[in-house]
């Protein structure tokens, strides 16, 4: 398989670039990466990382990503579906093994995309994608509890039930300022007007009066600062990953964990910002881009990034024009890192649970009136996902949810399948306008091949001799015929040899192009016979009138 071309679209967007489009992508980038502040910071917290983590993952991710990946308009950073796969790595395996983690993904994303595997996406079913996303809303808003009602709890532990029980211990002595500080905070995020988000956007207008509010009136809340010491100053330096072989087997899992939601994330967010646009991304050259961002960020003590729907929806809603954009978004970030950093001493943790429970509010696709307006097969897909991504672990939820998708699938395909006998005058009217009269003879039975033969529907071809035990040539019209695979080609080899053994003849005709290329290349055709297959009805019909004429079997 030959590898795809490396081709960023950033080298495209600069063949013709001018003053013009660096203005509207300058004004774009500098919207985008007042969203993305307040973002990165509390989804670093929440991953239990450092908020400096966060700002430089969406450094240096979001500046990797832009230049050498296969969007136009996509910007990329930590977002909210990583956090309690992150959280939890941490949890059980530290945060230097989180790095480790981040740098397999990364690798995993690249090779993701340079055996072009980028289309991967349409293989999972929307009500999969709908029923996790749910699930990780649910688990990012618990796990903001602690710090929204300000709880004395040391730290969150990681799972469902341990964070429900740990909250439901602590949630006697939740702490009444910043319980209303957190609410206060809330409200006015989820009732910002649209209209002034693309002045001043909702998350930054949260961190800002909180922040000066705590500075002015020394609110009795925990901040940055004391909780974290603040932010230190510039990018942290560059240092090398503790690669233990021991741990190495361990970590394979949940590093692939990353890079599924990863690829999924950052595809699903070119295929919005397409829909936005009318354009088309390039999705390995995407899965490249992302894959050698994570490789490079955990080297400077950076989390896993993908896709943002957000911020690239805010990028398109301010003008943006070329990758640029979200490189100039970066910028910001990294003079933030570079010249404002001691200002973040004083950002309540309050406003940072706040933006996040927003955050989770948002995520998730709340209607139940759509879920159940889905086929069963699909609710049922959808729920089960959800609760396995709540109740247990997002990896788990996809493979069941994958499975039981692909069972259903298959099933309907299968229910999909029939083989009916085509009765003497249907024939005859099937083929009025090539050769009047002509009908099915005595002798032989006739049958339409509709659907898939496949592994899930081959023993539709029993219905063949229980309906014909008697006649001694059988014809299978197959112009319906989808989809055909190995164990249908053996069912129909199969019942070549039953029908051989009984003294009758096989005759297939209409096979379509592809089949044709099954049917010669398993060398079912070399054993039916070249009179054996025929190209419509009325040549088989034709074939089976010499046959049962000549009274000669043709194995």
């Amino acid at each position: 398989m030959a590898s795809p071309a490396f081709r960023p679209r950033l080298l495209d967007s600069l063949k013709h670039y001018n003053s013009q489009l660096l203005r509207a992508d300058l004004m774009a980038g500098v919207t985008v990466g007042i969203v993305a502040l307040p973002l990165a910071m509390a989804f670093a917290i929440a991953s239990g990382v450092t908020p400096q983590a966060g700002i430089c993952t969406a450094v240096i991710a979001g500046l990797l990503a832009a230049a050498l990946g296969g969007t136009r308009l996509c910007v990329t950073g930590p977002t909210g579906a990583f956090i309690v796969i992150l959280y939890g790595i941490v949890s059980k395996y530290g945060v230097a093994n989180l790095l480790v983690c981040t740098f397999m993904a990364g690798a995993m994303l690249v090779l993701m995309g340079v055996f072009r595997l980028g289309q991967v996406i349409r293989f999972f079913p929307m009500p999969l994608i709908t029923g996790f996303t749910n699930g990780i809303a649910v688990l990012i808003f618990l796990t903001q509890m602690k710090d929204f009602f300000g709880l004395p709890i040391a730290r969150m532990p990681s799972g469902f039930f341990n964070v429900v029980l740990a909250l439901r211990g602590h949630f006697s002595a939740l702490h009444w300022p910043t319980t209303l500080l957190s609410a206060a905070l809330l409200a006015l995020i989820l009732a910002w007007p649209k209209r002034l988000n693309r002045i001043l956007p909702s998350p930054f207008a949260a961190l800002v009066l909180a922040t000066a509010a705590t500075a002015a009136f020394g609110l009795p809340v925990a901040t940055l600062g004391s909780r974290f010491g603040g932010i230190p100053q510039g990018l942290p330096a560059f240092a090398g990953l503790d690669l233990s072989p021991a741990h190495l087997s361990d970590l394979m899992a949940p590093a692939f964990t990353i890079a599924l939601l990863g690829a999924i994330e950052s595809l699903l967010c070119a295929v919005v910002v397409d829909s936005l646009t009318a354009d088309r991304h390039d999705a390995n050259q995407e899965l490249i881009g992302q894959g050698i961002a994570n490789m490079v960020v955990p080297f400077f003590g950076g989390i896993p990034a993908t896709g943002a729907v957000v911020r690239s929806v805010t990028n398109i809603g301010n003008g943006a024009r070329t990758p640029l954009a979200a490189i100039f978004h970066a910028l910001l970030l990294l003079a933030v890192l570079l010249l404002a950093a001691p200002l973040a001493a004083h950002v309540p943790l309050a406003a940072l649970a706040a933006i996040l429970v927003a955050v989770a509010l948002k995520m998730g696709d709340w209607d139940i009136r759509k879920a159940w307006r889905f086929p069963r097969h699909d609710t049922a897909v959808l729920i089960l996902t959800f609760v396995l991504t709540v109740a247990f672990d997002l990896t788990v939820a996809v493979e069941i949810g994958l499975l039981l998708a692909a069972v259903f699938f298959i099933r309907s395909m299968a229910s999909h399948t029939s083989i009916k006998q085509l009765k003497p005058e249907y024939a005859q009217l099937f083929e009025r306008h090539t050769i009047a009269g002509k009908v099915v003879p005595d002798g032989c039975a006739a049958f339409r091949v509709e659907g898939a033969l496949f592994f899930g529907a081959a023993d539709a071809v029993d219905v063949v001799l229980k309906q014909a035990p008697h006649e001694r040539v059988v014809i299978l019209q197959l112009h319906r015929l989808v989809l055909l695979d190995a164990s249908g080609l053996l069912a129909l080899d199969a019942l070549r040899e039953r029908l051989a053994e009984q003294g009758k003849t096989l005759i297939l005709c209409g096979a379509a192009d592809e089949v044709m290329d099954m049917l010669v290349g398993s060398r079912l055709a070399e054993r039916l016979g070249a009179d054996n297959l025929q190209p419509d009805l009325v040549c088989a019909l034709a074939r089976a009138e010499r046959e049962l004429t000549d009274g000669v079997v043709w194995g």
